[in-house]
């Protein structure tokens, strides 16, 4: 099994540290935050791993290299322009063949158990199984709602914060009860077949949900939500950066998963 890590992005929130070292590979708890992303996966016994690049792109490639020295084989998937967060599954079709594959955030700090993860996702014969978590803030979030079976339901995605707006796939619901639905946020871990290669956008650039998850779930397609209860940290700004960094000075977590 292969996976998709995603690491283009500008890192604009986390400015004036991103403009000379590129998000992934800011230091958390002595490694990059990268690794993170690579000990979760290689728990899960997947090493082949794609990683798409653009902003500072010489200074991941020259930190991780060909990914040997972390146990894992990596390829790099280079953008010239930015292609959003689906784009890059476009250039890697061929990558992916016929196999089931994970894509993962490279901002993300998860000790999510991939393995039980993908068995769910087998066990439910599903075409896209999104990891999701219950956020403990008050801020928005887009709002993916899942039955008692863990089938996804609706996906509420933002469309603006002010005013508050989403847009909702499906637009509207003809036979359930959206009571009986409990909404979580993405915690950035998914599984998907290659099946989707059939449905993704032929140009770029895409949204992931925007342009193929919601749409799939409108349309009743087999997708799933896996929830985790977990530790979960992600870097949104230079001030939630800061404050992980503390506290993983102050009181680091053990991940059973993190070998190197």
């Amino acid at each position: 099994m292969k996976a998709l890590v995603l690491a283009a992005g500008l890192g604009e929130r986390v400015r004036p540290l991103t403009e000379t070292v590129p998000k992934p590979m800011l230091e958390v708890g002595g490694r990059p935050l990268i690794h993170y992303a690579f000990a979760m996966l290689r728990g899960a016994g997947i090493t082949q791993i794609a990683i798409n690049v653009h902003h500072l792109a010489d200074k991941i490639q020259g930190g991780l290299r060909d990914g040997k020295a972390l146990g894992l084989d990596i390829t790099y998937s280079p953008e010239a322009t930015l292609t959003g967060t689906g784009g890059p599954l476009n250039a890697l079709r061929d990558y992916f063949a016929d196999e089931t594959f994970v894509l993962a955030n490279s901002d993300t700090i998860i000790d999510l158990d991939l393995a039980a993860m993908l068995a769910f996702h087998r066990a439910r014969d599903a075409t896209a199984t999104i990891a999701l978590f219950k956020p403990l803030d008050n801020r928005e979030h887009e709002h993916l709602e899942i039955d008692r079976d863990g089938r996804m339901r609706r996906m509420r995605l933002l469309k603006s914060r002010n005013p508050l707006a989403y847009s909702d796939y499906p637009a509207e619901f003809r036979d359930l009860d959206a009571a009986a639905l409990d909404w979580f946020m993405y915690p950035g871990v998914m599984v998907l077949e290659p099946a989707i290669f059939d449905l993704i956008p032929k140009s770029t650039p895409w949204a992931l949900f925007g342009g193929l998850l919601g749409p799939m779930t409108a349309n009743g397609l087999p997708v799933y939500g896996y929830v985790h209860r977990g530790f979960f940290r992600t870097v949104d700004d230079l001030k939630v950066y800061e404050s992980l960094r503390r506290e993983f000075e102050v009181s680091p977590p053990k991940f059973s998963f993190l070998s190197f």
